[in-house]
């Protein structure tokens, strides 16, 4: 695969990481059916240059596993989830997604992404904490990886 696509495909990716975060505020907080806020996303314009397909993929599968997620990061927080920032309670349970159940994307990848989308729409040291926590939960989700 040449550099060029493969870039093209990693911004995609990243571009979908964004959208996802929204759309996972949105869903946290109006508790709609998670297919209800993907048509809402999906028509927007920004959606042609995302990758449409790992944006449901990490939608429906935060939905699905969403009791699962918050069960892994509970031990390394230091509150309840549901009392979390609404935006780095998002990026938390997708990042805590992709660490448990995508092994193609590398833990960097994912805790880097996660800060990234924290410090674009969160508090201001809301990255801190999402690293924070992350750093712990990819030592013990990821370890062999994190190890090598």
């Amino acid at each position: 695969m040449s550099a060029h696509v493969h870039g093209l495909d990693l911004q995609a990716r990243s571009r979908a990481r964004r959208r996802a975060l929204q759309a996972l505020y949105a869903w946290q907080l109006s508790g709609s059916h998670m297919n209800a806020v993907i048509e809402q996303f999906r028509h927007e314009q920004d959606m042609e240059v995302a990758d449409l397909e790992y944006f449901e993929d990490l939608l429906h599968g935060v939905e699905q596993h969403v009791d699962e997620l918050d069960a892994s990061l509970r031990p390394h927080l230091d509150r309840e989830v549901a009392q979390v920032d609404p935006i780095e309670r998002a990026a938390l349970r997708l990042a805590a997604y992709e660490l448990k159940h995508r092994p193609d994307v590398p833990y960097r990848v994912v805790l880097n992404e996660a800060i990234e989308v924290t410090k674009r729409f969160g508090a201001d040291h809301g990255h801190s904490y999402v690293n924070g926590v992350l750093d712990k939960l990819a030592a013990e989700l990821r370890a062999i990886e994190k190890g090598a």
